[in-house]
């Protein structure tokens, strides 16, 4: 088997283009700040989802229950909300469904999907008591520790904790240090901060005890501020959430060493900006802004405008780090007016609807749109970070497919992770359990050639490639003209949709943007144990000498004409909603 030594390097995603089903394209080199050193994002990480379920309970969501029973918001005993016990509702179900944290599928996915968008830390919600959700920390950090070998990028770890020196911060506080810290288990994945592991919790009622000690001097401490509106009490805090305009936190002779982003507030007029429940009329959701009010449109939560307010508002400070809210809470309480909540008859506080919610990952609900929110990150990083620029581009070269060596010095050579096709066979939250076998030919990295006649394709496989007659086998998409408005999501052409054989494979343009194809001609092909080499005409691609194309691999997918596929079954590369740009003028 021939591995391509090139296939060692890592990924670098701020090279990929996207454009979300929005029409919003993420930003590129020609557009962005040249990369950034000491610029960081963190983003809140809740690895609650886990524990032992009643199987015959079902899963709760609420945007499905109001959309069916629309008078249950006015009734805490309708029978559409069930038992009320363990009384926690999903405002809408994650893309990768109802999982728990302890699914390795699930957190490998996470890893790649917070690399890819340039996440530099995840700090895990602690707030509650004295939980640390050791079950799942536990297989997460072991789960990024095998993909930062495989070449992820993987997010630094981090822990908040409660918002306060109480007494159950002092019980996380220990237990942490000595499950982790202490013992420097995993310490390749501790995030530090100013020379030292940083977590966000109060030392103040560290005592004089040898191991104490050992802990006020072993962190960098940043005591998370609760409040939304009242900014840092004291000079060491960090925010996590707050309505616009955000505070500095942490002064320094440059500015601030952090500034938070929220996707939405848990907060209304009545409530002055502090923390109130969410199904609250008024409730500064994602389609609020402090300078234009609501966007009235039904669908107003999709385009991120309390979101980007922020990140605008964040980017003029210019911090060292921002801290982004959030990834993957997705669950609320039902809570009462004797729990000290306002809502009538019941409060959802921290995640209700499609608008008053403030999960990035991305959902099931909002369809081929479920990653909009995930996209805007990703713009906002690269615009805050910078982008690294383009690799270069070799010269032209005919390319005798098939024989050894003739890539040898084509560059760039675009990677792709290894080690992520694992298979999932776990059990999800309540009554839901999840097995996924479509991980089959694992693609490390491609290339592109070209000379005044043909374009040619290389891609490279972690294992010798499965037979051609799989279904779905291989895939290559070609965005021609990089104009969304065209083809299938952009794709244009699409080769080896159909099995090749006889040495050829069959190349099919696009049909008014369905998933409809029609066979345009064909191309040369080569397997050779891990390498797939494609020889194609330029004139049948429609390409000329001027080269500005997008393009993108996929094996095993499963759900044709769904481009949230992509994130889901088999592998692709670059990952999800992502591609490779090709350009050479």
């Amino acid at each position: 088997m021939y591995i391509n030594m090139q296939s060692q390097q890592l990924v670098n995603s701020d090279q990929w283009a996207a454009t979300d089903a929005l029409g919003r394209k993420v930003i590129d080199y020609s557009e962005a700040l040249a990369k950034r050193e000491n610029k960081y994002v963190a983003i809140f990480y809740w690895t609650w989802h886990q524990g032992s379920d009643d199987t015959n309970y079902p899963v709760k969501n609420i945007t499905e229950i109001v959309r069916q029973y629309p008078e249950a918001m006015a009734d805490y005993n309708h029978p559409a909300w069930g038992d009320k016990k363990p009384g926690f509702f999903y405002w809408e179900q994650p893309l990768m469904g109802y999982y728990r944290t302890t699914d390795p599928w699930v957190l490998r996915k996470h890893a790649e999907l917070l690399a890819d968008a340039g996440i530099d830390a995840v700090f895990f919600d602690c707030t509650n008591g004295s939980f640390t959700w050791k079950d799942s920390y536990e297989i997460l950090m072991k789960t990024w520790e095998s993909a930062m070998k495989d070449g992820v990028k993987v997010p630094k770890i981090a822990f908040m904790l409660p918002f306060g020196a109480v007494p159950n911060s002092l019980v996380s506080l220990r237990q942490l240090y000595e499950d982790i810290y202490k013992t420097g288990r995993y310490k390749n994945l501790w995030f530090n901060w100013k020379g030292k592991p940083c977590i966000m919790a109060y030392p103040d009622n560290l005592t004089n005890d040898p191991i104490d000690q050992e802990i006020a001097q072993f962190f960098t401490f940043r005591p998370g501020q609760p409040d939304y509106v009242n900014g840092p009490t004291r000079n060491d805090q960090w925010g996590w959430l707050e309505v616009y305009p955000q505070h500095g936190y942490v002064k320094t002779t440059g500015g601030y060493e952090e500034v938070t982003v929220g996707v939405a507030q848990n907060t209304n007029p009545e409530s002055k900006g502090h923390c109130s429940a969410f199904n609250l009329p008024n409730a500064y959701g994602r389609n609020y802004t402090e300078t234009k009010g609501f966007d009235p449109r039904i669908d107003g939560y999709l385009y991120g405008w309390n979101f980007q307010e922020q990140w605008d508002y964040a980017l003029g400070l210019d911090p060292e780090l921002i801290f982004v809210t959030g990834w993957n809470e997705y669950i609320a309480g039902m809570w009462l007016e004797k729990d000290g909540w306002t809502g009538k008859p019941f409060s959802f506080v921290d995640q209700y609807n499609w608008n008053c919610s403030r999960d990035i990952e991305p959902n099931k609900g909002w369809g081929d749109k479920g990653d909009v929110y995930y996209l805007q990150l990703v713009n906002n990083v690269r615009r805050f970070k910078g982008v690294s620029k383009p690799d270069v581009v070799s010269p032209q070269k005919s390319i005798c497919i098939g024989k050894e060596g003739e890539w040898d010095d084509v560059r760039p050579y675009f990677a792709s992770y290894r080690g992520n096709t694992l298979h999932r066979d776990h059990p999800g939250r309540n009554d839901t359990y999840y097995v996924n076998k479509t991980g089959r030919n694992d693609i490390i990295g491609a290339k592109v050639a070209r000379d005044n006649k043909n374009i040619y394709f290389y891609v490279e496989t972690d294992q010798p490639l499965t037979s051609i007659k799989d279904p779905n086998w291989m895939l290559l998409f070609i965005d021609v003209d990089r104009n969304k408005q065209t083809g299938w999501y952009g794709y244009d052409l699409v080769i080896n949709r159909i099995s090749p054989e006889n040495g050829l494979v069959t190349i099919e343009k696009n049909i008014k943007g369905k998933w409809m194809w029609t066979n345009i001609g064909n191309g040369k092909f080569v397997v050779s144990g891990n390498r797939l080499e494609i020889e194609v005409e330029k004139s049948i691609l429609g390409l000329t000498d001027q080269l500005d194309f997008e393009f993108k691999w996929s094996d095993n997918l499963q759900d044709e004409g769904n481009i949230m596929d992509f994130y889901i079954n088999g592998d692709v590369a670059p990952g999800g909603r992502f591609n490779y740009v090709y350009t050479a003028k």
